[in-house]
């Protein structure tokens, strides 16, 4: 071997050695990844996020007192929405009106509600103050992302410490170097007293909390310990208690809790006995049994990425999935377990929004490793379906399951723009979640008990609810595409349009293959004739998808509604070779023609999924910067407007919602693995100018754990781990390769670029690169 030999060799092995210690690794986030201020945020929706999917809080100031705004997940005003039931609410009935285009009446029963009544709506729970000695400044205000643990500094050497423990619904504090007492004040929503008036009140602006006309609550103060309870509508209630221990050698300790009472569910255990069970301990044993989740939290993923802004916004988005998802709890709502704390009713009601919030918000789960998390959505869905189904048989008189675009937290239907609210083809979207679960975990119990019976159904409503026009062709009676000419007459089509087709193609394709894989052929082989009735999706002369049939995108809009079909639903797939490619490409290159007038936030993040899909490396790379830039809190919140108001979007408002948060985190994870298209792709849409990137543990369809790692341009190293027996297809990311380790895992083809693999559940592979 000569010397140049020797040292290429010695350098190759060195960058292989170097990328295998981190697929084997730990994956904790690390300090330039926390939430770092030198003050406390004077505002709600900029303070520092605690929660566990059930309970939360918020840690700012306001008008000079610490503060603490607290929230539970299931703390709603359940009321039925006024006026909305009534004769009339009909699927039926709204054609009938659209035919003879008398729509206000439409409008007016079934629209104005949500904007006009309080309620249903997720409300506020309350707050603690803590009075701090005069004269003290904060000097660091941070959210340490590995502990999932606030500290708060200040001038004179005190310290905050406090976390909302990962399991339990509870939430520590402790002060120290303490040299007089901080006594906690319980701080309550004022449901009562007079309405403020003037002013807008809209479904984004939110109602004054009195208008839901409760009497106020009582709040009681013992020693060393605060409780505060509160009736609501229709025999609900809830408690808060603050207890604490008295200050000893500088520290104050003490924990809070919220519980929620529904007459006719199960009981819970009440906040007063949580909080009294839980100070029998200490912080430190509490705080223990905390991390120990969040450990095994961060140890599913990781992502190293030479871009320090979105590397930072990926972990932050993880932090709050694992803040806002739990098995247990409800799914993640608009703001989840962070409800607005300015003394009104929250923006949207606080709800359930099935035309993409709550879709988006669970996007990062599956590649992301996430599964455990992602069940609790779909246990909310099990959960209702019952009450699905008396919405399907009420609304559209038919058997099957549709669900409600806008629900409260038991899947009641509230009203709205109906179009999308009470839109046919909402729970063919929630299918996709189902497969997704299935895909990413294969799962055979689930897929038996779970997902294929939620598809049948769906199917079944799909089959009754369409219909075949003079030509033949099956379709919706009407149609529309979220939020495509808001609630006006016009947004009703004649056609199906690309919204509706994508979501019903896609149920009966899905369909017929989950059919398969539990064995039921001839409900397979009924699908595919069905799917065969349906026309393709409509596209301009230049290949680019429209809205529908008569309707190019001609039209800033911040709902990417007629792509679907490309992501996420991945019917139309750039590896389906030219003609795919020039209908991806030319339908991208004319979103970005009309431009971002019209953006939310979370367009950017799902534009960054749609350019990884397209293989756009760059293009995905500058949607997730502007998003990290321009249309996020300083505490990482989501706020739906452009902040930096630099013309991103004409939106320069501040509502704050997830979703966008959520889409960001999946569209890096789709740079850096795919697995849609029947084989593993390894960092399919990396940027040219980051040279150096790794991931670790992030999922493959058919439940395969990948990690990856690239130096200096080019993919080193891949480790996959299969946890089901089968067969892994990879696109070969490099044309030579080593094996550097395996077991339960061989290689039984390489040709045309691709390696199929044969595993054994459990089995693992290493390859680096050759050459």
């Amino acid at each position: 071997m000569t010397g140049t030999d020797h040292n290429f060799f010695l350098k190759t092995t060195l960058t292989c050695l170097a990328a295998l210690s981190f697929l084997t690794g730990q994956a904790q986030p690390q300090e330039k990844h926390n939430l770092h201020f030198d003050k406390l945020a004077k505002v709600w929706d900029e303070a520092l996020p605690l929660g566990n999917g059930t309970v939360g809080a918020l840690i700012w100031e306001r008008e000079g007192k610490l503060r603490l705004s607290l929230d539970r997940a299931d703390i709603w005003d359940m009321r039925p929405m006024a006026g909305l039931h009534r004769e009339e609410f009909s699927y039926k009935w709204v054609q009938d009106q659209v035919r003879k285009k008398d729509y206000k009446p439409v409008q007016q029963y079934f629209d104005a509600p949500y904007d006009r009544e309080p309620a249903p709506s997720k409300i506020p729970a309350g707050a603690l103050e803590f009075a701090l000695p005069a004269g003290i400044e904060v000097t660091k205000a941070d959210v340490l992302l590995a502990s999932a643990t606030a500290v708060v500094e200040w001038s004179n050497g005190m310290v905050l410490k406090t976390f909302v423990h990962a399991t339990k619904p509870a939430g520590w504090f402790r002060f120290e170097h303490v040299s007089e007492n901080v006594m906690p004040e319980l701080i309550a929503p004022k449901y009562s007293g007079a309405v403020k008036e003037g002013g807008e009140v809209n479904s984004l602006v939110g109602d004054d909390l009195a208008r839901l006309g409760y009497k106020q609550g009582i709040i009681t103060r013992e020693a060393n310990s605060i409780t505060y309870r509160q009736e609501g509508w229709g025999g609900f209630s809830y408690e808060i208690a603050v207890k604490w221990k008295p200050l000893r050698n500088g520290v104050i300790e003490g924990v809070w809790s919220i519980s929620s009472h529904y007459p006719k569910a199960a009981a819970n255990p009440n906040a007063t006995a949580i909080t009294g069970d839980a100070l029998k301990g200490t912080y430190s044993t509490a705080y223990s049994s905390h991390v120990a989740w969040w450990q095994k939290f961060w140890n599913m993923s990781s992502i190293r990425v030479p871009d320090a802004l979105i590397e930072k916004q990926w972990y932050l988005e993880q932090y709050k999935f694992g803040s806002a998802a739990r098995r247990g709890a409800p799914p993640i709502s608009l703001q989840a377990v962070w409800t607005a704390d300015n003394g009104r009713i929250p923006p949207w009601k606080g709800d359930y929004h099935h035309d993409l919030n709550t879709q988006l918000s669970y996007w990062p789960a599956y590649s992301g490793n996430h599964l455990e998390e992602a069940l609790g959505y779909l246990d909310h869905l099990d959960e209702n379906k019952e009450n699905y189904q008396r919405y399907t048989k009420q609304y559209f008189g038919v058997e099957g399951l549709a669900v409600p675009g806008v629900t409260t937290l038991d899947g009641t239907e509230m009203g709205g723009w109906i179009q999308y609210s009470l839109s046919p083809t909402v729970s063919g979207w929630l299918a996709h979640h189902y497969y997704l679960q299935w895909r990413y975990g294969m799962d055979s119990d689930f897929l038996k008990d779970r997902a294929y019976p939620w598809f049948k159904q769906v199917c079944t409503f799909f089959e009754n609810i369409t219909i075949k026009n003079e030509k033949g062709i099956r379709q919706l009676p009407i149609s529309s595409s979220p939020e495509i000419r808001d609630n006006k007459l016009e947004a009703w089509f004649p056609q199906t349009t690309n919204y509706d087709l994508a979501l019903i193609k896609f149920a009966f394709g899905a369909g017929a293959e989950l059919a398969l894989a539990t064995g039921d052929r001839l409900q397979a082989q009924k699908w595919r004739e069905l799917l065969a009735e349906f026309p393709p999706f409509a596209f301009t002369e230049n290949s680019e998808l429209m809205f529908g049939p008569t309707l190019p995108y001609n039209e800033s809009h911040r709902h990417f509604s007629h792509l679907m079909a490309i992501h996420p639903l991945g019917l139309i797939k750039w590896e389906d070779g030219p003609e795919a490619q020039k209908m991806i490409g030319n339908t991208i290159a004319l979103l970005d023609k009309i431009g971002p007038d019209y953006w939310c936030g979370y367009s950017y993040s799902w534009l960054a999924n749609l350019k990884a899909r397209a293989k756009d490396g760059a293009g995905a790379q500058k949607a997730l910067e502007i998003f990290a830039k321009a249309f996020c809190l300083p505490n990482s919140f989501h706020a739906n407007g452009d902040q930096t108001k630099s013309g991103l979007s004409k939106f320069t408002y501040r509502p704050f919602t997830l979703e966008g948060n959520f889409a960001f985190a999946s569209g890096l994870q789709e740079m850096m693995l795919q697995s849609y298209a029947g084989f593993i792709e390894i960092m399919p849409a990396v940027p040219e100018v980051w040279k150096d990137a790794d991931f670790k543990d992030l999922r493959a369809e058919g439940a395969v754990l990948v990690s990856a790692a690239k130096r200096g341009g080019k993919v080193t190293s891949i480790g996959m781990t299969a946890e089901k027996e089968g067969e892994i297809v990879l696109k070969k990311p490099f044309e030579k390769y080593r094996i550097a380790s395996a077991k339960g895992i061989e290689i039984v083809k390489d040709e045309a670029g691709l390696l199929r693999l044969k595993c054994r559940a459990s089995g693992s592979i290493v390859l680096t690169r050759a050459e």
